[in-house]
């Protein structure tokens, strides 16, 4: 008899142990945040790991009653590793959301995952217009390179740029940059005289840089992905292209803020067009500023920073909506439609594509105080994606 209690009593302590657990489980939101965090887009994870931690350093690890656990994966950019990650988080570690995605073949790649196992996915980095229709579970809170394409192209033939050579890398934001930037241009009565692109890794911008100074545009314009502006910006100077009375122009990639001072004065009067500048003269951009270069070791933040803080937001608000109940769906639902105040300014998540709509600002590099910033100039408001317009 007291054999049989004592065996009780175990799988009582046993159940009541794996109940405990459930329940500790149960109180536990998970984020999986993956990320390129090594090789040749490391910067792109860099910046927005450290913003995602900087939201819950001031926001708190405890969201509805649930203790949120962010769960970072390196994908080193590779879209086989992405979806294998993806797949590994949603199964064995059974999170609750998807994030991150630093370039557009990774996100795709896991757009399937998302669907599948109704995971909504958070994208903060990656910028081609068709990314939110690959699931109906991704939200985007990055950008669209056709939003910022757009604003160059209406400005450039007002500033006397009417003959352009495009030259972007050759993936899916790069043809969107492409696409979108000329057919603006033409519209607006310019012309595009060459499209060059350029591998996306391990790219030698010099041999496209020489077709460009053969064909004395009035301007060149360019989208790189995050990170590769220096080497474009000093090939560009190399090549005396500067000298040559030719000007450049782009999206924001290639006057990127985290490496714009090391590209030194040859930067100074680059005109793009972006959603997100660190010098963007508001109360939250500069608190977020200061915040986020006080805690990585004077780090200046991106637009891929920012990207990841407003996601790492718009998750916190679902999680406060839904109190911590429901599944996948109802994540997703208290997502859309969000409207708030970011550092790049105002930002609403349209419902109906789940996309970003923020303002376009014009902006120059300018020195101030001996550094380089991407000063605005000038704003167009409330921009949907032109890819999905109609």
């Amino acid at each position: 008899m007291q054999k049989r209690s004592i065996i009780r009593a175990a799988v009582a302590a046993a159940l009541l142990g794996a109940s405990a657990l459930a329940l500790a489980q149960d109180n536990v939101f998970k984020i999986g945040l993956i990320l390129p965090m090594t090789g040749p887009f490391a910067s792109t994870g860099k910046q927005i790991e450290a913003a995602a931690k900087l939201y819950m350093a001031q926001n708190g690890a405890s969201v509805a009653g649930k203790k949120v656990e962010l769960i970072v994966k390196d994908d080193t950019g590779t879209p086989d590793v992405t979806k294998r990650i993806a797949q590994e988080l949603v199964v064995n570690d059974k999170v609750n959301v998807l994030a991150g995605f630093g370039l557009t073949p990774l996100a795709l790649a896991t757009a399937p995952i998302a669907t599948q196992s109704k995971t909504p996915l958070v994208v903060m980095a990656a910028a081609t217009s068709s990314i939110t229709q690959a699931s109906p579970f991704i939200v985007r809170t990055s950008f669209t390179l056709p939003q910022a394409a757009v604003g160059i192209a209406d400005w450039a033939p007002k500033n006397g740029i009417k003959k352009v050579v495009t030259l972007v890398s050759d993936y899916g934001p790069g043809i969107d940059a492409e696409k979108y930037f000329k057919e603006r241009l033409q519209f607006n009565g310019g012309q595009v005289v060459e499209s060059l692109r350029v591998p996306l890794r391990n790219p030698d911008f010099a041999p496209f840089l020489q077709k460009v100074r053969d064909a004395k545009p009035d301007a060149l314009f360019a989208f790189v992905p995050s990170g590769a502006g220096a080497a474009l910006m000093k090939q560009f100077s190399e090549r005396g292209l500067d000298k040559a009375g030719i000007r450049l122009i782009g999206t924001g990639d290639v006057t990127d803020d985290d490496i714009l001072n090391s590209m030194g004065d040859v930067a100074v009067g680059v005109v793009t067009s972006h959603h997100y500048s660190a010098a963007h003269p508001s109360a939250v951009n500069k608190k977020f500023v200061e915040a986020f270069t006080k805690a990585n070791g004077n780090l200046r933040p991106n637009f891929m920073a920012v990207g990841g803080y407003d996601g790492m937001r718009v998750i916190y608000e679902a999680l406060k909506k839904t109190q911590g109940k429901g599944g996948g769906e109802a994540l997703l639902d208290a997502m859309k439609g969000q409207i708030f105040e970011s550092p790049r300014g105002p930002m609403f998540i349209d419902a109906q594509t789940r996309d970003v709509v923020h303002n376009i600002y014009i902006r120059k590099v300018e020195k101030k105080d001996g550094q380089l910033y991407n000063v605005e100039f000038d704003a167009i408001r409330d921009v949907k994606d032109p890819g999905k317009v109609k």
